[in-house]
């Protein structure tokens, strides 16, 4: 910068302006020739006390700092520029440093860089921060937020939660029960973002085969294995300049989570059967309905690519700890569907409607729309009944629950029942249809519970969708 922008930065400036806070003169000056070349006015400081000043004095449209400083750290940096909330904040971490930049993202840093400073990322780096609206700017309708419907106190909280992620390059972990909206929350934090107009790409984690994984997520060249006819991009090139959605991310196996956690650690990826890497811009967010803490303490789920993916929290609350909301999500969904058929609006009756607030919904918001597509659809007149809704009886009582089940429970079985009673030994005649029998009555009791959502009763009985719909097939469960 000219001695007389510095005077009156307001009347010089033309360009873009970044701050470049390093106590490495050489560094300052390689980054300083960098960012001039992207047609950006620089200035450089030496110390926190440095980049204070020049901070009060200038407006800025990205500031990148070193987290070993002087006078104090960068993460302390963060913290008073986050605070202004005016000036997107990156720093730049040792090599291999993970924590560092874990630390600073929390303290609300936009995004971070690895010593020594990749110019690709760095490029990549910049123009997300100059994309990044300066505060909160008015959105198109139909944002996947404005979806996120209720007035309960915990669905304002997540709202508010997903404005401030929203100018973050921050990973986030979606935790909540299936079908409470998980993926609504992420594509609201892409379309609340600078990234919005860039793609966003969900990916169900537990419906890939692991022998495909590595091809899917990183893409592939021809030839690379039989079947591999051209070169094909994987989901990281399909996000590119956006957001990549990991959904129930548990369900990947722990050689997969190795090479996901080095293509973010990195931020780069290698296809199958290439000999170089390609730069990637993604902005990763995650999703499960299972504890990751308890997945990491059993060795599932690796402990460092968990620290990575779960740099913010955010918890989606579950329908029937928001119960006052459900008159308001069914008169939505009523509307969506009389929009999507084209006829007249089907509406509540205030019993259907009393019965509806009564229900657990265990299957949540997804649920609620089955019941309701399913009531409009059988229903003879406009106003739906509770007969229309066809909601599961309540649970009956613990010392008639299994009789129940035998009556009401939607799977059948090919097992032998009597197998479950033992002799007077104690000894079973056949032990595998034995243990099957037994297995077969939780499956079938868990399926009761939740209405026959599989989902739900897998997350009932601690186990992952995919195992339970393996033991249905095995045992002959319909």
């Amino acid at each position: 910068m000219t001695e007389s922008a510095a005077a009156n930065p307001a009347a010089e400036r033309r360009l873009p302006a970044v701050l470049v806070v390093d106590d490495e003169a050489d560094l300052r000056e390689l980054l300083a020739l960098t960012l001039g070349r992207l047609g950006l006015d620089v200035d450089t400081a030496e110390s926190i006390g440095a980049a204070r000043e020049l901070l009060g004095r200038n407006r800025y449209a990205l500031c990148l700092t070193d987290m070993r400083l002087p006078d104090g750290t960068g993460i302390d940096l963060v913290q008073q520029v986050a605070a202004r909330g005016d000036t997107p904040i990156a720093v730049i971490t040792a090599f291999g440093s993970a924590e560092n930049a874990v630390a600073a993202l929390k303290a609300g840093a936009f995004d971070y860089l690895a010593k020594p400073v990749d110019l690709d990322q760095l490029r990549l780096l910049v123009r997300s921060a100059l994309a990044r609206p300066p505060g909160v700017q008015p959105q198109p309708e139909g944002r996947a937020i404005d979806r996120l419907r209720g007035s309960a106190p915990s669905m304002r909280q997540l709202r508010l939660m997903i404005e401030r992620l929203a100018h973050s390059m921050a990973p986030v972990a979606i935790f909540g029960e299936s079908g409470s909206g998980k993926e609504l929350v992420a594509r609201a934090i892409h379309d609340s973002s600078a990234r919005r107009l860039l793609p966003f790409v969900a990916v169900n984690c537990g419906a890939i085969p692991e022998a495909l994984m590595e091809a899917e997520f990183f893409g592939y060249r021809k030839g690379a294995f039989t079947g591999a006819e051209r070169d094909r991009d994987g989901f990281f090139h399909a996000a590119a300049g956006g957001t990549l959605f990991l959904d129930e991310v548990a369900e990947l196996p722990l050689s997969m989570q190795v090479k996901l956690l080095r293509a973010i650690q990195e931020r780069r990826v290698r296809k199958v059967g290439s000999t170089s890497e390609d730069p990637v811009d993604v902005r990763i967010l995650s999703a499960t309905h299972q504890d990751l803490a308890r997945l990491v303490a059993a060795a599932r789920f690796r402990q460092d690519l968990y620290y990575r993916l779960n740099v913010i929290e955010v918890h989606v609350p579950s329908l029937r700890d928001r119960a006052t909301d459900i008159a308001l999500l069914a008169e939505a969904i009523l509307d969506r569907l009389a929009a999507r058929s084209g006829g007249e609006r089907a509406r509540l009756s205030q019993d259907a409607l009393q019965e509806l607030q009564n229900y657990p919904f265990p299957g949540n918001v997804r649920e609620l729309e089955n019941v309701l597509e399913r009531g409009v659809a059988l229903a003879v007149d406009r106003e739906l009944s509770p007969a229309d809704l066809m909601l599961p009886a309540a649970e009956a009582p613990q010392d008639s629950r299994a009789a129940a089940g035998e009556a009401a429970q939607p799977a059948t079985a090919a097992v032998d029942e009597s197998a479950v009673n033992l002799p007077d030994d104690g000894i079973p005649p056949d032990l595998t249809a034995y243990l099957d029998a037994i297995e077969g009555n939780a499956l079938r009791a868990a399926l009761l519970k939740t209405g026959g959502n599989r989902t739900a009763a897998a997350q009932l009985l601690g186990i992952t969708f995919r195992q339970f719909r393996y033991r249905l097939q095995r045992l002959g469960l319909k």
